[in-house]
């Protein structure tokens, strides 16, 4: 049976002046529920042992079991055994193309039809999304395609900085990039400014957190986004 996806999709899991997830921890506390047992993926940094230390004891510190799939003897088992999964941050591209090498992109998203919870943070967002087309990272390495877990309607873009009516940089603004991006494709995107938190659950999308959000759509006009608000798509 196909369930509703349950998503918690952070823009970024450090806001500045605060530690680790302390900004987004009401809000995995609230969407995991009951539910206690976290496997973490760190596949968007190098340094992956590092990563997952900092990340477990960061859910555990909440009372939470979790593990690394790195020290899982089979990552799809691990998968199976989980009540949710949170993909952090870091190179989007990386990212991808260590879900692909591991044959994981659809094991993930068989488990979140059945009801596996999703976090990600970053990068770890960016991947739900049909594509990474509108990640800000650079492509340090080449995953097989751009396709990514295509759990939502909608593209992210993670760490969205608004125009800065002072600065003499004459480089493309972030705007003018995903309107870019609009120029070519009809998915909206949305622009996560840092603290600003989706939540995806029960077939509804709301924007929460501590931070707003814009909302770009083809022929039309930047939506402004402040928490609590309701997507509709």
């Amino acid at each position: 049976m196909t369930l509703l996806p349950r998503l918690l999709l952070i823009s970024t899991s450090t806001v500045f002046g605060t530690g680790y997830l302390d900004h987004a921890e009401p809000e995995v506390r609230n969407i995991l529920g009951d539910a206690r047992r976290v496997i973490f993926l760190p596949y968007a940094l190098a340094d992956r042992s590092a990563y997952a230390a900092k990340a477990v004891a960061r859910f555990q510190s909440m009372g939470l079991s979790c593990a690394s799939i790195e020290d899982a003897v089979s990552p799809r088992r691990a998968l199976d055994e989980a009540d949710a999964i949170f993909v952090g941050g870091g190179n989007t591209f990386r990212l991808l193309k260590a879900l692909y090498e591991l044959d994981l992109v659809e094991a993930i998203r068989n488990r979140v039809s059945q009801g596996m919870i999703y976090m990600g943070a970053s990068a770890g967002s960016n991947v739900t999304c049909p594509t990474i087309r509108t990640t800000n990272d650079m492509p340090i390495v080449e995953p097989p395609s751009l396709g990514a877990l295509n759990l939502v309607p909608f593209q992210i873009n993670p760490h969205y900085q608004d125009p800065d009516p002072d600065s003499k940089h004459m480089g493309e603004t972030r705007e003018e990039r995903l309107l870019q991006y609009l120029e070519e494709n009809e998915t909206p995107v949305i622009g996560l400014r840092e603290g600003a938190i989706l939540c995806v659950s029960k077939g509804r999308t709301q924007l929460r957190g501590v931070n707003g959000a814009r909302l770009f759509r083809r022929n039309h006009a930047p939506q402004e986004l402040t928490p609590p608000a309701e997507l509709l798509f």
